[in-house]
């Protein structure tokens, strides 16, 4: 009998929780000032995230599934995405999907009931948000085998979290993409909770990036809340899988900070003493102090680009606001390039009755 295979896993990691350099930084940080519109994109992801929450607990916006803490996952992947890349995100991705050319209207209509969020006007091809747990990963692996099948040099990332990978589609995507050679970078972001199930309680497996050996996939941890540890990982991932290596998982490290979404109380299920310890771990503050340390970052910047994020976030978010809603028939236009004779007929008489009810307010008026 031959030997069993032997898996090793590797861990990146640049900065430590002080912001100081534990090993040589990759070329593109070698000149600190050019990570400052990374760390720009993860104070804006930061100040979009605070004001959604608040939109949300004053009543003007959906459940929202807040980022805090994991900016620099995002922001990190989506910075070394090219246009013709395709993001199929889940709900935890507003760095990447800004970063990718997303905008932050879209984001809170979406997030405001508003399928007109997901109508993007860059990034016409990536997927909208994906509320249900692991489904997009299939889909990843066919846009990545029809990519293939075209023979275009164009990648796909597709994220999810540690809960995701108990799912069945997350299997059957990675063997499907590691059968294949597909073009996909899978992200799954560690965040350390399945809503209220800890990691350890969900799968028994000593990392999560293992799972992909079984689809003969390379697989990788990173510091997830390392700024330049993300970018050097995935940067390195999807110039293969554009140039024909195949697919990669990146499992990347960092934590929960807020609750799994408005909707949640973390507080019954976890105590502030271990969310507490996280905070000295996480990424702005990091990556700020290794920016100030360089001599690139001061407080005057600081405090300019916090009022700027604030202004800009601020108007996307009255101009949200002052979005007219969409007519009840709406409903029906979001589903089907054409739709079906049987919802074509649901929607007209929808139209009918709302015309017919408007005019007898109008008559009783």
């Amino acid at each position: 009998m031959s030997k069993p295979a032997a898996f090793d896993i590797p861990y990146t990691r640049f900065l430590d929780p002080e912001g100081r350099a534990i090993v040589p930084v990759p070329a593109f940080a070698q000149d600190a000032s050019a990570l400052i519109p990374d760390y720009r994109a993860m104070v804006l992801t930061r100040t979009y995230d605070a004001k959604a929450i608040a939109l949300q607990r004053t009543g003007r916006l959906g459940t929202y599934a807040s980022c805090l803490g994991q900016e620099a996952v995002s922001v990190g992947f989506g910075s070394v995405m090219q246009p013709g890349d395709v993001l199929l995100p889940t709900y935890r991705e507003p760095g990447a999907q800004l970063l990718h050319g997303v905008t932050l209207v879209e984001m809170f209509l979406c997030w405001g009931g508003d399928e007109r969020g997901h109508d993007f006007a860059g990034p016409r091809e990536d997927f909208p948000v994906c509320i249900p747990v692991a489904t997009q990963a299939p889909h990843a692996t066919g846009v990545a085998l029809a990519f293939k099948l075209r023979g275009e040099a164009r990648a796909v990332v597709c994220c999810f979290g540690d809960g995701a990978t108990s799912k069945g589609d997350i299997y059957e995507a990675l063997n499907l993409a590691g059968v294949w050679q597909l073009p996909v970078l899978f992200m799954i972001t560690n965040n350390q909770w399945a809503i209220s199930v800890p990691r350890e309680a969900q799968t028994a497996t000593a990392t999560l990036a293992q799972k992909a050996f079984a689809a003969g996939i390379p697989a990788e941890q990173v510091d997830g809340n390392d700024l330049i540890a993300m970018r050097h990982a995935a940067g390195q991932a999807l110039e293969k899988a554009r140039a024909g290596g195949g697919p990669h998982v990146i499992e990347a490290l960092t934590y929960r900070l807020g609750d799994h979404t408005t909707a949640d109380d973390a507080t019954r299920y976890r105590d502030d003493e271990s969310v507490s310890r996280h905070w000295k771990e996480e990424p702005i503050a990091r990556l700020r102090r290794y920016l100030a340390d360089a001599g690139v970052w001061s407080k005057g910047d600081e405090e300019a680009l916090i009022a700027a994020c604030a202004k800009e976030v601020d108007a996307a978010a009255e101009t949200y606001l002052a979005t007219p809603p969409e007519p009840p028939e709406a409903m029906f236009d979001h589903l089907y390039a054409t739709l079906p004779p049987s919802l074509a007929k649901q929607r007209a008489a929808l139209i009918e009755e709302a015309a017919a009810l408007i005019a007898e307010a109008k008559g009783n008026g």
